[in-house]
């Protein structure tokens, strides 16, 4: 065997392909970032318009990146971010974050933990929309289209299915956490948004359900989101009551309604998903 041909399989490895695919995705954004926030402190425009700038910035290149990366990597059409796919998809995964959210929220009211202070201008939502967006685009790209998709086409469905609950779980275990909050993280991270992305067989549905996700906790019910630091809300909220049902200091996400919902959302993608014959099998070649 020549060395080029070495260097082929090499460069075409499943692993290479993940290492370099995040790789080159976290430094286009790197780089966006800096230059973005660089170019608009000269600027006189306020936080929250720069911070919108960046965001926007953040999730075009991410996508822009990933699509001409495998494009060229993988000689083929990046169907997984078609615009053709976009409309429906981009609903649903929008529509099914804010529903699970109040969803969350209804079960504290019901309980008699959550009552609503005041409701503040439409613009206190700018600040958990922009991070809402990073997360969701950038965040999406690299977990489900670099790493799972890669590791799926050579694993099968049900085997990186586990290893991503596993991951999330292993991940999300620190000082601050519980067992029920590294429990829903790894059904959420690690079930649900992945099983979405096995029944679309594409990225719109993961990525705006993620965004939804984040954008509605802290922006739109004034609840806490550990993974984002958001002090304005539409709704300026109290939430009372037993961290089982509130989910404490780390929000209503991490709640036992919430771990129960995202489980029986998660199930119900995948029961979709079988139906379309959409798992892979594994790949030991």
């Amino acid at each position: 065997m020549d060395k080029q041909s070495v260097l082929q399989k090499g460069l075409h490895f499943f692993l290479t392909k993940i290492i370099v695919g995040i790789a080159a995705i976290v430094a286009l954004v790197a780089l966006v970032e800096w230059l973005g926030k660089l170019s608009l402190d000269k600027t006189q425009l306020t936080d929250n318009t720069k911070n919108m700038i960046v965001a926007v910035s953040d999730a075009v290149i991410a996508m822009l990146g990933y699509i001409l990366l495998f494009r060229v990597y993988e000689k083929r059409r990046i169907k997984e971010l078609s615009a053709s796919t976009f409309g429906k998809n981009a609903i649903v995964g929008f529509l099914t974050g804010l529903f699970l959210q109040s969803l969350f929220i209804i079960v504290i009211y019901i309980a008699g933990g959550y009552s609503i202070i005041r409701i503040n201008p439409i613009s206190t939502l700018v600040p958990s929309f922009t991070a809402a967006l990073t997360a969701g685009f950038v965040a999406e790209i690299l977990l489900l289209g670099v790493l799972f998709r890669l590791l799926e086409k050579q694993l099968g469905t049900i085997i990186t299915l586990l290893f991503f609950i596993l991951l999330f779980a292993i991940l999300h275990i620190n000082k601050g956490a519980t067992f029920l909050s590294v429990c829903v993280t790894a059904i959420q991270a690690g079930f649900m948004l992945p099983a979405s992305y096995i029944l679309s067989r594409n990225l719109w549905l993961p990525i705006f359900l993620h965004f939804s996700w984040d954008f509605a906790e802290p922006g739109i019910f004034g609840g806490i989101n550990p993974s984002l630091s958001i002090t304005q809300s539409l709704l300026t909220s109290q939430i009372t009551g037993p961290a089982l049902i509130t989910g404490g200091q780390t929000g209503p996400q991490n709640s036992l309604q919430s771990l129960v919902l995202c489980l029986v959302t998660g199930m119900l993608f995948l029961s979709l998903a079988k139906q379309k014959n959409n798992f892979i099998k594994p790949n030991w070649k």
